[in-house]
């Protein structure tokens, strides 16, 4: 029976390796220095070599995956879970009480993470007089191992970090400051003094700030918890990032609004309302909005190509880009009724492809159905486009559209497989809740997903005429900061 369960255990272990490129097993590699002797981790060549350093050190065995699944979760490798019999909930119920990824090694790791190819060759100018003359640098983490390897880089010494990121990236320096704030609450003799003082100065706790604090029958945990009662004790969750994105440029970002009105079969009555809408509310929130009419497949990735090379974001805060059009799962459809993926049009604006977006919030809003499964009520259109819809027979899941990478929110109308309702005279829905909710709620502070969580709302008590067919929107986003301040007037709002 033993044999079967080390069987098993040694087979799961070889479908993960097997699933993990080599950037992964370089985070792996990271994650692990704390844990496993530096001179054993620099022989390491496969996923399968740290593993067994992990099994001999008894960090690792049948019984107990947990280290394994929670180091997939630091490197985001979430659907590799399921090998392990967990899931991305499960991990972050337990890491306040399992986590072994220590705050400051999760500090580093989140560093690497956001600092684009741009900012390494500067950070490597500015550190020349510490590296070896000859040393090629691979990458962000390649950087950060050889500073400690040279005692430059320590848990209670960041300084040479904050140095260089003064120059290079003020957001990079506010990951540092936090990591060092939650240092020293936990260097803390009166450890809750300490943390009343932080959340008064910054409002939250980072997610690297989640060791176990406990004192009587309280428990402070990261982000990961939700706020739940358990055995007598109470759990305190805060955002995982308590930092803003920096508005306070010369000019906030550009505004695209691709407006689809007239097709070969169809027209979307109503939707000129929605942008005209969007272009009022955009507007008042300082961006440059710029429309366009009734593009086509062709056009749309035309267009987006040509933001992409636009080299005016460099001294922009953020980008936003809405749609309104007819759609289908996962996708929009030009007015020549061909489909283009929301992915390929997120694409356009990663960090590689636009650098001068690098480290900025990306917003796309998207009004078009993603399925035909709710029929058009009387006096209500729907955003469906009819043609040819059996055909459509791919699924793509929401967080599947966004890139694999920081700094980009996507908000769609309605859920996927599922139409989005649009009034003929007064627009859609989505459209018209978001703009009244972002007038309504900008001015009070409200973040980003609390406005949307709200658009929700007002969208979920709308029925239509015929009083049976409902419509709910859906958010995903891949950000490092959960709130966008903009600037209205004379007075600073967050977004």
């Amino acid at each position: 029976m033993e044999d079967d369960v080390s069987l098993k255990f040694h087979q799961q272990l070889l479908l993960i390796s097997e699933n993990l490129v080599t950037e992964d097993v370089e985070a792996l590699k990271f994650l692990c220095t704390d844990l496993l002797h530096l001179r054993k981790l620099e022989g390491v060549k496969s996923a399968l070599d740290i593993f067994k350093l992990l099994m001999a050190q008894e960090y690792l065995n049948a019984e107990d995956t947990f280290l394994l699944a929670e180091l997939l979760y630091r490197i985001k490798c979430h659907t590799l879970l399921e090998k392990l019999g967990y899931t991305k909930e499960k991990v972050q119920e337990r890491l306040h009480e399992k986590g072994r990824v220590s705050p400051y090694r999760q500090m580093l790791y989140e560093l690497s993470e956001n600092i684009t190819n741009e900012m390494l060759k500067e950070i490597i100018f500015l550190l020349q007089n510490h590296l070896p003359k000859r040393w090629i640098t691979l990458s962000a983490l390649d950087l950060l191992i050889l500073l400690e390897k040279q005692g430059l880089l320590t848990k209670d010494n960041v300084q040479i970090l904050e140095d260089v990121c003064v120059t290079v990236s003020p957001d990079l320096l506010e990951t540092i400051k936090c990591y060092k704030k939650c240092y020293d609450i936990l260097s803390s003799p009166d450890v809750w003094t300490a943390v009343a003082k932080l959340l008064k100065e910054l409002g939250a706790l980072p997610s690297f700030c989640s060791t176990k604090m406990h004192k009587r029958r309280g428990v402070l945990l990261s982000s990961e918890q939700e706020g739940t009662a358990v055995d007598g004790l109470f759990f305190i969750s805060f955002p995982q990032n308590m930092t803003s994105y920096k508005m306070d440029g010369p000019h906030r970002g550009f505004c695209l609004i691709i407006n689809n009105v007239n097709f070969n079969s169809s027209q979307r009555k109503g939707s000129c309302k929605d942008a005209e809408q969007l272009e009022r509310v955009f507007t008042w929130l300082g961006l440059d909005v710029r429309t366009y009419t009734d593009l086509t497949s062709g056009d749309i990735r035309s267009l987006m190509q040509t933001w992409q090379d636009l080299q005016d974001h460099e001294d922009r805060n953020c980008f936003v880009c809405c749609i309104l059009s007819h759609g289908e799962s996962g996708a929009i459809y030009g007015t020549d009724e061909k489909l283009v993926l929301i992915r390929t049009l997120m694409s356009h604006f990663t960090a590689s492809q636009c650098p001068q977006l690098a480290a900025k919030p990306k917003l796309f809003f998207i009004q078009a159905c993603q399925g035909n499964k709710i029929q058009r009520p009387v006096y209500v259109d729907t955003g469906a486009q009819t043609s040819d819809l059996s055909s459509m027979q791919d699924s793509f899941p929401l967080f599947e559209s966004i890139p694999e990478e920081a700094d980009f929110l996507l908000s769609m109308a309605t859920v996927d497989g599922y139409v989005s309702f649009r009034h003929i005279e007064e627009g859609t829905w989505y459209i018209q809740a978001l703009c009244s909710k972002l007038q309504l709620l900008v001015p009070r502070g409200e973040d980003i997903l609390s406005i949307l969580t709200q658009v929700n709302e007002d969208v979920a008590r709308r029925v239509s005429p015929s009083g049976t067919k409902k419509q709910m929107p859906q958010p995903a986003f891949k950000t490092n900061h959960f709130i966008i301040s903009f600037k209205c007037s004379s007075s600073h709002y967050l977004f």
